[in-house]
């Protein structure tokens, strides 16, 4: 039975729709979200960690809009791999190396169990609002527990918005390239398995979005 103060999910989270590779919060504001890729300093050089640090400067300070980074972490999920794996061991004729095979999947299995590993994913969320907001990040809005009324915004002004909202991804592309880190927009799907992600942290890494 359901709980009298139980909310919807509906009611919780601040999304009307994905649209577009573009999310569309209950306000009418609008958010991009970028996968990234990583760079660890610790293998640069002091010069390139130098450089690297000037450069993230230089693009931080040469935004004149906020943009929030997110680190997604969740217990890795190997099911898949094994399955494959063993898929491949079923057709091998070579005895050597199914028992090599056989061996390398009880390790991994073994390893996997005992060690608390942890898939991490970066992300960058970019708004844009007719009426910019800038005192909440964008996890406060997803997770307030406060409703919103939906902005209705015609198809016209949709695109207009999404335009504006283009150019500030296209802009913080090209800045994190500067720093040697590749990112990319998610699409529709990819953006409704992310939040099926947050939402089910249950669900072990699967449906995991894979991009970079």
């Amino acid at each position: 039975m359901a709980q009298p103060n139980a909310q919807a999910t509906q009611q919780i989270v601040d999304i009307e729709a994905i649209r577009e590779s573009v999310i569309i919060l209950k306000t009418g504001a609008l958010r991009a979200i970028l996968m990234c890729s990583s760079v660890n300093l610790a293998l640069k050089s002091q010069d390139e960690q130098d450089a690297l640090i000037f450069q993230y400067q230089n693009f931080i300070n040469g935004l004149d809009f906020p943009i929030e980074f997110v680190v997604h972490s969740r217990k890795l999920d190997i099911t898949d791999y094994i399955a494959e794996i063993k898929g491949h061991l079923a057709k091998q004729k070579n005895e050597l190396l199914k028992i090599q095979t056989e061996e390398y999947v009880e390790f991994i299995e073994s390893f996997v169990g005992m060690q608390n590993i942890m898939a991490k994913t970066f992300y960058v969320t970019i708004p844009f609002s007719s009426e910019e907001d800038t005192k909440q990040g964008f996890l406060d809005k997803i997770f307030s527990p406060k409703t919103s009324s939906f902005v209705k915004m015609s198809d016209e002004e949709f695109k207009k918005y999404k335009n504006q909202l283009w150019q500030r991804v296209e802009n913080v592309i090209s800045g994190l390239q500067s720093v040697g880190v590749r990112s990319e927009a998610l699409d529709n799907e990819e953006l409704k398995e992310l939040f099926f992600n947050i939402y089910n942290p249950g669900e072990t890494g699967k449906g995991v979005v894979q991009k970079l």
